[in-house]
């Protein structure tokens, strides 16, 4: 683990635990050591900060490209906390460049790391659940890593959309994990990506209990990224 996340474990964690106090079940399926992809559905900002505090083991996120190449003080310091976050870097311009979010993360997860995205690609406008893209279970075939769904209530509350920082007190904030789902010799073809994410959702929508919407979330201003991926 990163010394600086380890550190954060040490003291932001139990902050964010004793502010929030989250309702956390299913942690006996977080694998004890070896890669796996959590995957998630994605209602606040909030919901990476929370996820990495109840997590007992480091959790790579990913994060714009521009927040390790910026100058001065500020540059500097977002590089150097990013980095010892262990951080993904990901462009934004989508396509080719997003992909590379895609290979960086595959020889995190064989090394046995742990990595969080976000199938509907952007936060859910509603608080409902909507399509999931194909990327989370293309990365899982690709490093030959399981994906562990994750439910997560109340985010939206403490934090929505346009809020600056997430408020405790303002809802009850559940983080559930599921089964872990082995797609290990499944195929990487279209049809296969599809039955795969389609049954990923289908257990993120079991534990979350949320209302589930045929297609996908209507996009932000930017393209999605491979923090919130299925984004390719």
């Amino acid at each position: 683990m990163p010394l600086l996340y380890t550190i954060g474990k040490l003291t932001v964690a139990p902050a964010l635990r004793l502010a929030f106090r989250p309702h956390v079940e299913g942690l006996e399926h977080i694998p004890a050591t070896g890669g796996a992809i959590f995957a998630g559905n994605h209602l606040s900002v909030a919901d990476e900060l929370l996820l990495g505090t109840v997590v007992p083991r480091h959790l790579a996120f990913w994060a714009k490209s521009e927040y390790f190449k910026g100058t001065g003080v500020k540059g500097v310091f977002s590089k150097f906390v990013l980095t010892g976050l262990g951080a993904i870097p990901v462009e934004r311009a989508g396509g080719r460049a997003a992909l590379s979010a895609f290979d960086a993360a595959i020889p995190v997860l064989k090394a046995g790391d742990l990595v969080a995205v976000y199938p509907e690609g952007t936060r859910s406008p509603d608080g409902r659940l909507y399509r999931g893209r194909t990327g989370a279970a293309r990365l899982a075939v690709a490093a030959g890593v399981p994906i562990i769904p994750v439910g997560v209530t109340g985010t939206d509350k403490a934090q929505p959309i346009g809020a600056r920082v997430p408020r405790p007190g303002r809802a009850e904030i559940g983080i559930r994990f599921g089964k872990p789902l082995d797609f290990t010799g499944r195929s990487d073809d279209r049809t296969s990506l599809r039955e795969m994410t389609d049954e990923l959702m289908a257990e993120i929508q079991k534990l979350t209990g949320q209302e589930y919407v045929p297609r996908y979330a209507p996009p932000r201003a930017h393209p999605p990224i491979a923090g919130e991926p299925g984004a390719v």
